[in-house]
């Protein structure tokens, strides 16, 4: 009798874990979006290296609160750079090129659909997909930081897509070092 009680209750768990799991997630980011490797989440892979600027920021950095871009614009639930946004990234990087010893913090942000840390993630991967398009107009690596903050920094408040759409961008915050 207890073999049959185990065995029932090996049976019951093993058929509530089967049929419990990771939760499908709709849509979502898919491997081989703009710049992001889909085994190590980083942009390019390789020297990609994106350092959090505020641990490995240079002691002698100053930021430079005058010198604005455009922010670079995503679509919902998306690192990829769209065609009508990389002219925004281009002028970064000729501005960069123009202005020895500047650099720039690539920020990431979401809307606010999400949870704080799929968010996280996600604005740190947009940030990278920026930080890889800049590397690819000849822009050094070393001078390209990235930090998200998901979606803990909106521009527009509102729950319409007007304002979800302002929210997902990268910012650029330049600085000299």
């Amino acid at each position: 009798m207890n073999n049959r009680w185990l065995l029932l209750v090996a049976l019951v768990l093993a058929c509530a874990f089967c049929s419990t799991g990771c939760k499908r997630r709709q849509g979502g980011l898919r491997p081989g979006e703009f710049g992001v490797d889909p085994v190590t989440g980083m942009a390019g892979g390789g020297d990609m290296y994106a350092a959090g600027w505020q641990s490995d920021r240079p002691e002698n950095m100053t930021f430079l609160p005058d010198v604005r871009f455009e922010n670079v614009l995503f679509e919902y639930d998306s690192t990829q750079v769209a065609s009508s946004e990389r002219a925004k990234i281009e002028a970064v990087a000729d501005y960069i090129r123009s202005n020895q010893r500047v650099g720039v913090v690539v920020e990431g942000h979401c809307d606010e659909r999400g949870s704080r840390e799929y968010n996280m993630a996600l604005g740190e991967r947009r940030a990278l997909a920026v930080r890889a398009y800049l590397i690819g107009l000849g822009i050094d690596g070393a001078v390209i930081q990235t930090k998200s903050y998901g979606k803990e920094n909106p521009i527009a408040f509102g729950s319409d897509e007007s304002a979800w759409l302002l929210n997902r961008r990268a910012e650029f915050v330049f600085y000299n070092y």
